[in-house]
């Protein structure tokens, strides 16, 4: 499988780089953390490490250690306006639950 960006999240993801003048693509991650267990990082990336694993998107490269890679395999990446909230949502087939809140999720 793959991870992917919507054409809407790859649009936002470019905005970003090209705003802070530097960057080779978006990190991708899940951390321990939250009432369910684990909770999505996004990170603008400047240096590749050696592990990680390499997609791209939209034209939009996008980082994600092997670790991570387990839990979030097949995600797609979209961004979402919702009334005056936006943001980025992760479609990520792997989750059996999430929590009350969204900010963390179990597979």
């Amino acid at each position: 499988m793959a991870i992917s960006l919507t054409k809407k999240a790859a649009e936002r993801v470019d905005k970003y780089l090209k705003n802070r003048g530097k960057g080779i693509g978006l990190r991708l991650g899940v951390k321990t953390t939250g009432c369910s267990g684990m909770a999505y990082t996004l990170e603008f990336l400047d240096q590749q490490n050696p592990e990680d694993v390499v997609f791209e998107s939209n034209n939009i490269k996008i980082y994600v250690d092997p670790k991570s890679l387990v839990y979030i395999d097949g995600t797609e990446l979209d961004f979402t306006r919702e009334g005056i909230n936006e943001g980025f949502k992760f479609n990520n087939p792997n989750v059996k639950d999430e929590c009350g809140c969204g900010e963390s999720f179990t597979v």
